[in-house]
C-alpha cells in the first residue's frame, strides 16, 4: 500500500468521470480519457463504478483511486458509504479505495473505523478518506485512513458556504494529519495545482478542468449567453 501512494507523491492524479446522463459516461470512452492522461505523464487516475474500474484497469498499469458512488437515503454519505461497494471496487481493480470520510451518519450504521479496517484486513488496499474539514480529517486518521483529501470541501452542510480549493483547510491538514494530504476539489487551473503543492499537497487531482467536457461546455455557453 506505501508503494502505490509513493507512485503518487508530487504527481497529478486525473479524475475522468462524467455524468451519469452524458454520452461520456461510459466504460470505453472513461478508460481512453484515463489512458491519454495516463500517457501524458499524470501519475494515476481516479474512477467511479466497478464496470469503468475494470475498463480502466484492462489499459493502465498505473495507480487507480477508486470509489463508487451510491446515494442511500437518508444517509447523505455517497462516495463508497459502505464496505460491499468498496468490495466491488476493489475486485474491480483498485489501488486505492477512496471513501466518504464525514461523520455523516453512514448507511446500516457503519463507522468508518469499521470500513477502514475491513478494507485494510478483508480487501488489503489502502484507504483515502475524503473530507471537508479538518476536523474530520483527524477523525479519518485516528480510523486507519492512509491519506485524506480535501474533497468534500464545499460539498457538505458544513461547508456548502465554501467554494474550492480549499487552500486554506490544505494547510491546516498538512501541518496537523501524519499521513499524506492530497488535494482535490476546485483546482481550475496548473496555477493552483502548483500551489497545491507549495502548500504542501502531496498529490493534486485534478477533475473537471481537464475532463469534465460537460460542465466546461455549459460554462462557456453560460458566459457567452451573458455578454
Amino acid at each position: 500500500m506505501k508503494t502505490i501512494l509513493e507512485a503518487l507523491q508530487g504527481g497529478l492524479v486525473v479524475s475522468c468521470q462524467a455524468p451519469p446522463d452524458s454520452p461520456l459516461h461510459n466504460a470505453s470512452v472513461i478508460a481512453a480519457m484515463a489512458e491519454a492522461a495516463l500517457n501524458r505523464g499524470a501519475a494515476g487516475v481516479r474512477i467511479d463504478t466497478p464496470a469503468h474500474i475494470q475498463a480502466v484497469r484492462s489499459r493502465c498499469d498505473s495507480p487507480i483511486i477508486g470509489l463508487w458512488k451510491q446515494v442511500i437515503p437518508p444517509s447523505a454519505v455517497y462516495i463508497t458509504p459502505q464496505f460491499h461497494h468498496a468490495e466491488a471496487v476493489a475486485q474491480a481493480g483498485s489501488d486505492i479505495i477512496a471513501v466518504d470520510a464525514t461523520q455523516r451518519l453512514r448507511p446500516g450504521d457503519e463507522t468508518l473505523a469499521q470500513l477502514v479496517q475491513r478494507i485494510h484486513d478483508h480487501l488489503g488496499k489502502a484507504v483515502m478518506a475524503d473530507v471537508d474539514t479538518l476536523d474530520n480529517a483527524l477523525r479519518a486518521v485516528e480510523a486507519g485512513a492512509d491519506c485524506v483529501g480535501t474533497t468534500l470541501y464545499g460539498y457538505t452542510e458544513d461547508t456548502q458556504h465554501q467554494t474550492p480549493p480549499g487552500f486554506d483547510l490544505l494547510r491546516s491538514m498538512v501541518a496537523q494529519c501524519p499521513v499524506p494530504v492530497i488535494c482535490e476539489g476546485g483546482i481550475a487551473s496548473p496555477t493552483q495545482a502548483r500551489q497545491a503543492l507549495d502548500l504542501g499537497a502531496f498529490a493534486v487531482v485534478v477533475g473537471t478542468a481537464i475532463t469534465g467536457v460537460d460542465n466546461l461546455v455549459m460554462s462557456y455557453l453560460s458566459g457567452i449567453q451573458q455578454a
